[in-house]
C-alpha cells in the first residue's frame, strides 16, 4: 500500500492514452473542436460527479451496516478510500480484498468478523451482478452486447469477448456459492480449512492467529444467521446504490459531450456493455485496469459518442473522475490512517496551568 505505487497505474494509463491521441491526432482535434459546451452539458457533468460521490456513500453506508455501526462515518470514509486505493494500485485480477481485511481489522473489528465483512461485501457485489445481468439482457438482448473483437488465452484456449463474459459470469456464480457455503452453511468447515492451510510448514508460525480467525468466523457466522431480513435488505440496497451510481457515471458523461439524442434503450445498452467491460477488467493484469479500461471504453461505447473521435477523450475523463481520485485520496489518507490506528500516535493539547 505504498503511496509511491500510484505512479505505476498513472504511467500505464497515460502511456496508453498518449498512444491513441498521437495515432489519431487529427480525428481527436476535429472531435474536440466540434464540442459546444452548454448549460445542459454542465448539468449532466455535475450529475456524473454526484454519481461518483453516491458510489462511495453507498459503500460507506454498507460497511457501517455490516459492522453494526461500530465504525463511525470518519472510520467508514477512511476504510472505503483505502480499500479503493488498494484496489487501484493492485492488478484487477488480484483486487484489494486482502488489504481490506487488514484495514477493517485495524479499526478494532475482530479479524474473523473483518474477514466475514469483506467476504459479504464481495458476496453482495457479485449478487448484484448475477441478478442485474439477466435483467438487463431481457431488455437489450444478447446480440448487441459485444461490439468489439477481443481475444484472451485461457489454459491454451483462445476466447473472444462473448466467451470471456460467459466464463467470467460462471466464475462469479461459483464465487458467491463458495462465500455462501463458507459463511452461512459450513462455517466450521471453513474454519478447519483455514487452520489446515496454516498448518503447512512455512505458514505454521501464523497458525495460532489462523485458529483465532477461524473461531471469530464461526462466531460471526452464527451472529449473521440471526440478522433480520431488514438487515440484508438495507445492505443490498446500499450495494445497489453504489453499483448503479458507478455505472451511471458513464451514461451521464456521454450525455455531457455527445451531440446526439440517446434513447432510453441506448442507455440500457450502455449500462449492459459496462457489465461486460467489468468482467474483462477483472482479469486485467495492470493496476486498477489501467490502460485496459481506456481501450475497453472506446471499443464498447464509441458508437454512442458523436463525434466518435471523442471516445478516447471521454474515456480519459471517466478515469479522471472515477479512478485517479482514489490514488490521490489514498496517498493523502494512508499516512494519517497509519498514524491514527497503527502507530497510535495522537496529538495532545496541553493547557497552561491556572495561576
Amino acid at each position: 500500500m505504498s503511496p509511491g505505487k500510484i505512479f505505476i497505474p498513472i504511467g500505464i494509463g497515460l502511456a496508453i492514452v498518449a498512444y491513441f491521441i498521437i495515432s489519431d491526432y487529427n480525428e481527436q482535434k476535429e472531435a474536440l473542436s466540434a464540442i459546444s459546451w452548454t448549460w445542459r452539458s454542465t448539468m449532466w457533468f455535475a450529475v456524473a460527479l454526484i454519481m461518483v460521490a453516491l458510489r462511495d456513500v453507498g459503500y460507506m453506508i454498507r460497511i457501517r451496516i455490516l459492522t453494526d455501526n461500530k465504525l463511525n462515518w470518519r472510520q467508514a470514509f477512511d476504510v472505503i478510500m483505502l480499500w479503493e486505493f488498494a484496489s487501484s494500485i493492485t492488478p484487477s485480477v488480484v483486487g484489494g480484498s486482502g488489504v481490506a481485511i487488514f484495514i477493517v481489522n485495524r479499526e478494532n473489528i475482530p479479524l474473523g468478523r473483518s474477514t466475514a465483512v469483506v467476504m459479504i461485501t464481495a458476496f453482495l457485489d457479485e449478487l448484484f451482478y448475477v441478478l442485474m445481468v439477466p435483467l438487463v439482457l431481457l431488455i437489450v438482448g444478447l446480440d448487441n452486447l459485444f461490439p468489439v473483437s477481443m481475444q484472451k488465452e485461457f489454459f491454451g484456449y483462445m476466447l473472444g469477448a462473448r466467451e470471456i463474459f460467459i466464463v467470467g459470469y460462471l466464475f462469479i456464480l461459483m464465487l458467491i456459492s463458495a462465500i455462501w457455503l463458507g459463511i452461512f452453511k459450513f462455517p466450521n468447515s471453513a474454519r478447519a480449512l483455514i487452520i489446515k492451510v496454516f498448518s503447512i510448514g512455512f505458514l505454521n508460525r501464523w497458525k495460532k492467529g489462523a485458529e483465532e480467525t477461524g473461531n471469530d468466523l464461526v462466531i460471526t457466522s452464527a451472529e449473521l444467521k440471526t440478522k433480520p431480513l431488514s438487515f440484508w435488505i438495507k445492505a443490498f440496497v446500499a450495494t445497489f446504490l453504489s453499483w448503479t451510481a458507478r455505472f451511471w457515471v458513464v451514461n451521464f458523461l456521454i450525455l455531457s459531450f455527445t451531440i446526439i439524442d440517446i434513447s432510453l434503450l441506448d442507455h440500457f445498452l450502455i449500462y449492459a456493455r459496462q457489465l461486460v467491460m467489468w468482467v474483462i477488467l477483472l482479469i486485467s493484469p495492470t493496476p486498477g485496469g489501467s490502460g485496459i479500461a481506456e481501450v475497453a471504453f472506446s471499443g464498447f461505447l464509441q458508437e454512442f459518442i458523436v463525434p466518435s473521435g471523442l471516445a478516447i477523450s471521454i474515456g480519459v475523463i471517466w478515469r479522471l473522475i472515477s479512478y485517479y481520485p482514489y490514488l490521490l485520496m489514498g496517498a493523502i489518507i494512508l499516512p494519517r490512517w497509519i498514524q491514527r490506528v497503527y502507530l497510535g500516535r495522537k496529538l495532545i493539547t496541553f493547557k497552561k496551568p491556572e495561576s
